[in-house]
Parts: C-alpha cells; structure tokens; sequence
C-alpha cells in the first residue's frame, strides 16, 4: 500500500479510501466487517462514512456498523483513520425539524455526539462538511469546529461538493482566527466528470486540501459497464442510464473499453489508476459491496499509465482545459 500525506498535514493516509454507503443499505454487517478487515490488512488505513448513511429511517446505520467493527478490537480503531460528515438532516423522514440539519454551531455540536456514540469512539479523525451551508456564516463554524478540537472531538476539518470560492472563503476566515481550516476536499472526480479542475482543484491546491474523488467511476460508467451489458451482467437506471441513452456518451464510454481492452487492461482499474496520477489527490473513494469489488479496487495500485495512454484517455475525455485560460485569453 502507497501513503501520502493528507493535504498539508502530517497526516498519513492510504492512497484509496474505503468509502463505506453501501454497508447496511446493500451491504449486511458480517459482510461489510469483513470488507473493513481485508481493507485494513491490506494496508487501507482511510475510511469514509456520514451520518446520514443508511438513509431513509435507517440513518447512521453504517456508523453504527462501523462502530460493531471497531468494538471488535485488535487495534481497528487505532489503526483506522476515520472521517465522517454532517450536514444531512437526522430527524425521522418528513419531519424538518429546525436546527436538525445543515452547519450551525448546534447542529454540529449535536451531530458530532450523535456520530461518536454510533461509531463508539472518543474522536473522529477528519470531520467534513458535506454540503455549503449558505444560511451559517463561516465565523461561526469555526467557532464550533474550534471547539471540537479543543475538546478532542474531532482532530481535523474538511469540505465536500465546496465551489472553489468557498474553499477560499472558508480558509481566509480560519485564517484570520488563526485556524487551520479545511485540510480536505471531497468532490466528483472522474476520467468522465472533469469539471473539478476548473476551479474546484486549484483552489484546493493552493490552500493546501487533499482532493478526495467520490464516485471515481461515475457509477460504474468507468467500470466496463457495456461490456456487461452485453453480457447480461449489469442494468443499468437513474443518472446511469440516461447517460448511456445519450449517443455521444456512449460512443466516448465504447472508444473507452476498446482501448483498454487493446491494452489487456480492466477499465475499472484504469479509471482509478488515472485519478492516482492527477495532481492534488490524495486518494479516490471506492464503496465496495462484495470483497471480491475491494480486491478488484486493490489491483488500481499496481497499474501503471504510460503518457501515451494517458494521451489517448485525454483525447476520449478531456478535461477543460487550465484555470483561467480555458475560459479567457
């Protein structure tokens, strides 16, 4: 397993991230321990959950099976770097109770306890925004994540789905309090979706967050899905299939699978392998059901992208282009 530092900390982490939404919805809790316990003995030390996994009026059930992991002992939770979110709302379905949800120095100060004790632990490692909060000013957030820290709550703060500009502006506001701020940014980044490195990366880059890609093969898009069409192995629905329904997409995903197959390569691996070599990333989340899917994510690590395939990959996917000279002068 490959470590890198997170971002401009000191923190190591693994070059994949067990992303973990599918334990408890799809995934039942013997299983999905198993998961966590090839991933760690492989080395994968970085793990992601939310509380609203789960979901529907099973929210914080992954938590909650992430933490009958750690109870389990033998070192899990010490070897384990943890990150989790807020900002969904926890309450029962169809009831919006105020300050139930979002980024307010209540909501977080409630939501963080609700976390520990579903996780069964002490501290949470990376906690992460999942949305802007546009109503709560950044001031008092970091008034509540300052809190945190101090009380040994939580040990590091990051973003995800932040624009740019709120990367910036959540940053500048820290750094006035003398804060650290955000260290991580978790967004859609894929061979497919390049939007990110518009605006969204750069700005990462420059103050300093590890990039985390969620969905890194754009729902299983990337995953050679028309071959298993083809076969009868996959049906595709939702965002899914409206992309396949699009003939230009479905071109780009058909000159995609031919030439990785020109290459004896699997296009699951290769779509996570091309996240490992783009600048700013730490390491892209993959949310493996089976363990047969973790070890298929494994095998990324060992593939290598020489500049020719990562020419030919540009010319099927490209990206748009440096900031700001793809949208002026």
């Amino acid at each position: 397993m490959e470590y890198t530092q997170l971002g401009r900390t000191g923190l190591k982490v693994s070059r994949l991230v067990l992303g973990t939404m599918n334990f408890g919805p799809q995934t039942d809790e013997a299983t999905s321990h198993t998961i966590m316990d090839a991933a760690l003995d492989a080395g994968l030390n970085f793990f992601d959950t939310a509380n609203v996994y789960g979901w529907g009026e099973n929210k914080g059930r992954t938590e909650e099976i992430v933490g009958s992991w750690f109870a389990k002992g033998d070192g899990r939770r010490d070897r384990t770097v943890l990150a989790t979110k807020v900002y969904g709302n926890m309450g029962a379905d169809g009831e919006a109770w105020p300050n139930h949800d979002k980024l307010s120095a209540l909501n977080i100060r409630r939501a963080v306890e609700g976390s520990l004790k579903r996780l069964g632990t002490d501290y949470i490692d990376l906690y992460q925004f999942h949305h802007v909060d546009r109503a709560t000013p950044f001031e008092e957030i970091w008034q509540a994540v300052d809190m945190l820290i101090q009380q040994g709550k939580i040990l590091y703060a990051g973003s995800s789905n932040f624009p740019g500009y709120k990367i910036a502006q959540a940053n500048e506001t820290a750094a006035r309090r003398g804060a650290v701020g955000l260290v991580s940014e978790q967004c859609l980044y894929n061979l497919f979706e390049r939007r990110a490195e518009m605006e969204v990366i750069p700005a990462a880059r420059e103050y300093g967050l590890g990039v985390i890609p969620w969905s890194p093969l754009h729902g299983g898009l990337l995953g050679g899905v028309l071959k298993k069409e083809a076969e009868g192995r996959r049906r595709t629905e939702g965002r899914a299939a409206a992309t396949l329904a699009d003939p230009a997409s479905r071109a780009r995903l058909q000159a995609y699978e031919d030439l990785l197959d020109k290459h004896g390569l699997e296009p699951g691996e290769v779509g996570l392998a091309w996240l490992l070599t783009r600048p700013g990333v730490t390491g892209p989340i993959v949310g493996p059901r089976t363990p047969e899917q973790l070890a298929g994510a494994l095998r990324a690590l060992e593939v290598e992208l020489g500049e020719e395939l990562l020419a030919s990959l540009d010319e099927i996917f490209p990206g748009p282009g440096p900031s700001p000279e793809a949208f002026a002068w």
